[in-house]
């Protein structure tokens, strides 16, 4: 119970809930004569073509992440353990990013090369995941004023 009254418990669950619900959301989406979709795990009802390669990555970076970040809530006793695991989950996070950015990428660069007109835009799933490192920062800072506090105790 003492692990949920800290503030940096509350924003680790609010990024492990946003990086788990991310893989149900597409990344991107593609128009040409049908709509492609970049997704991690899921299928898509409206798009025409469902489209996962280069998502793969995404897919388990994704998961990794929210693991992580569950993780570090348990490890509120070692808080140097709990940094690390929180830094490793940042990490997990610009994996997950720069993998779903780079599918996107070839899917563009497939498109012109193609010489068909199409469009392209950000999707639900590229929003979720952009507060993540915010609130990993955040917990980080939570971790380290506890840190201080634990460490003006010891001078008592």
């Amino acid at each position: 119970m003492a692990m949920i009254a800290r503030i940096q418990s509350l924003y680790l669950i609010l990024a492990a809930l946003l990086a788990a619900a991310s893989t149900f959301f597409p990344f991107w989406s593609f128009s040409s004569a049908g709509l492609l979709m970049l997704r991690d795990f899921s299928a898509s009802a409206d798009a025409g073509i469902f489209f996962t390669a280069g998502s793969f990555a995404s897919g388990i970076f994704s998961p990794l992440t929210a693991m992580a970040s569950v993780a570090a809530i348990f490890l509120f006793r070692n808080r140097g353990l709990q940094q690390k695991v929180i830094a490793l989950a940042v990490l997990f996070f610009a994996l997950d990013l720069l993998s779903a950015l780079t599918a996107a990428h070839f899917m563009n660069q497939h498109f012109v090369a193609l010489g068909e007109p199409f469009s392209h835009r950000p999707e639900n799933g590229f929003f979720m995941i952009l507060p993540e490192p915010v609130l990993f920062w955040l917990a980080m800072k939570g971790v380290e004023k506890d840190n201080r506090i634990a460490n003006a105790y010891k001078r008592l």
